[in-house]
């Protein structure tokens, strides 16, 4: 695949588990072929959503080679192999590869606060054992790192480095990204609540996690983007954080909480692993209004 082919909406992918909590290839095929049939993009595969951080390597590898069956030469595939050795981060690398993903990308390494020649050797350690275009992710609320415009001078002299999956809150550090990288890098939006004010600043699409639960609705915004109908598109965006902001008051945590906005759409995917905590009986029905908002804010600007 082309890099140019890499843009617009990419749902960050969620792990789907069976009743008794292990990886379910049924369910994975189903997430898959639910947002292949919204028309979306591409997949970010093993990610935040993919809570990768609470999976071993074979299941990460398993989830890899499940969402590549089903949606290999459909969707672009990108498949983030960053974990907290080098070593499994390049056993990743390389069985996506295997496997035909399209890109690959990593956050730093975790835990350890290392200095950036450790981060730059980390990432270019992974890219010395695959050939696939690599995407940085910069993601310092969780990881504890900030991908700087200075390191990323650096880490764009490595060849395969094509962009950023930029998840920091500043809309500036897209800019910065494309200024230091140059028109061909690209640079995806990563936090969902900035989704319009992200492409307005240069990013050619997002990476993210609520995706999911309303894909038609990031559709529509970077439609009216390009259509340069700014007032509606920052409507609309106003109206999704108001989704998000309902996600993210459930007791359980929001990836729980879409995972039962997908269910009710008829999508099980399963729970949560935990430490991250599952919904309750009294979030059902803020569970129940939000999709009946997500319902009525379609119905406002797409259909």
């Amino acid at each position: 695949m082309r890099t140019d082919q890499l843009f617009g909406v990419i749902p960050a992918f969620y792990a789907c588990y069976d009743d008794e909590g292990e990886i379910s290839p049924s369910r994975t095929e189903a997430l898959a072929i639910y947002l292949y049939e919204k028309n979306v993009q591409g997949l970010y595969v093993g990610g935040s959503s993919g809570e990768c951080i609470y999976q071993n390597l074979e299941e990460r590898k398993a989830v890899l080679t499940h969402v590549a069956t089903y949606m290999r030469g459909k969707l672009a595939l990108i498949a983030h192999v960053g974990a907290p050795s080098t070593r499994d981060s390049i056993a990743l690398a390389k069985h996506a590869e295997s496997l035909g993903y399209d890109a690959i990308s990593a956050i730093p390494p975790i835990y350890f606060k290392l200095p950036d020649d450790s981060v730059l050797q980390y990432w270019n350690d992974i890219m010395e054992h695959c050939s696939l275009p690599f995407i940085a992710y910069n993601i310092p609320q969780t990881t504890g790192y900030t991908l700087t415009p200075s390191v990323f001078s650096k880490l764009i002299e490595n060849d395969k480095v094509i962009g950023v999956k930029n998840s920091s809150m500043p809309t500036m550090d897209i800019e910065r990204f494309k200024r230091v990288g140059g028109a061909d890098t690209l640079v995806f939006n990563g936090p969902d609540e900035q989704f319009v004010s992200g492409l307005m600043m240069g990013a050619n699409g997002g990476i993210g996690g609520t995706y999911a639960a309303m894909p038609e609705l990031f559709l529509k915004a970077i439609e009216l983007v390009k259509q340069g109908d700014m007032a509606t598109a920052i409507s609309l965006q106003s109206d999704i954080n108001e989704i998000i902001v309902k996600l993210c008051s459930c007791q359980g945590h929001m990836y729980a909480a879409i995972k039962d906005v997908l269910a009710i759409r008829g999508v099980i995917v399963g729970g949560v692993r935990k430490p991250l905590a599952s919904t309750t009986v009294e979030d059902v029905d803020m569970i129940m209004g939000i999709v009946n908002l997500i319902d009525q804010t379609i119905e406002k600007y797409v259909n």
